[in-house]
């Protein structure tokens, strides 16, 4: 095991026990937290307990019924105040991070972190040369705009040549994944919509 997927392990086993630290100070339940989320109680307690790794949207998805920011799930640092109208995010302030379960190539670096109040969750996306051993699947739409490389992007099972200054968008319910085509990672401009906050 490299480092990254050294990292990859410790990062999941602090964002589970965040999720749990911030439903047990709410005196919450598993059912509470299912209730808010959309989420089953079975896939939540697996998330805390280490066996599922959620996708970003996922983590998006529990950090608001938490009334949290998805990245004081991700880092731990907790924002404070009301959210500000207008927020920068410098290029060398991405919040950085990789998911196990994902190929250890693939970084997600969020870019809006700052908006606390979002209804959208952007990420640069460093794709890197191998498939996820399963596809992603997950609640709301995704635009994907890539910036360079080649990748092979499969949605629904069907394959499709993704390079750069193309641009993606779809339902995220159905199967996807996608990894890097030509021996060099790709970088992908990744914008989520989170159905939760748009309501």
């Amino acid at each position: 095991m490299d480092e990254a997927e050294k990292r990859g392990e410790e990062l999941q086993r602090e964002i589970a026990a965040r999720i749990r630290n911030l439903r047990l100070e709410k005196g919450w339940s598993l059912d509470k937290l299912s209730q808010v989320t959309g989420l089953s109680k079975s896939y939540l307690s697996q998330i805390e307990n280490c066996e599922k790794t959620p996708p970003v949207n996922t983590l998006t998805k529990i950090a608001f019924g938490l009334a949290e920011d998805v990245i004081t799930l991700i880092t731990g640092e907790k924002k404070v105040g009301e959210p500000p109208p207008f927020t920068l995010v410098k290029a060398g302030e991405r919040q950085g991070f990789r998911h196990r379960g994902l190929p250890s190539g693939n970084v997600y670096e969020s870019i809006n972190f700052r908006k606390t109040d979002r209804v959208m969750d952007a990420y640069i996306v460093t794709v890197g040369p191998d498939f996820p051993k399963e596809p992603l699947v997950h609640e709301g739409q995704e635009v994907a705009f890539a910036l360079s490389g080649t990748q092979e992007f499969i949605y629904d099972g069907s394959p499709t040549l993704f390079e750069k200054g193309d641009c993606i968008c779809f339902d995220s319910g159905r199967p996807h994944m996608s990894r890097s085509l030509g021996g060099e990672p790709a970088q992908v401009l990744v914008v989520f919509s989170n159905p939760l906050r748009a309501k």
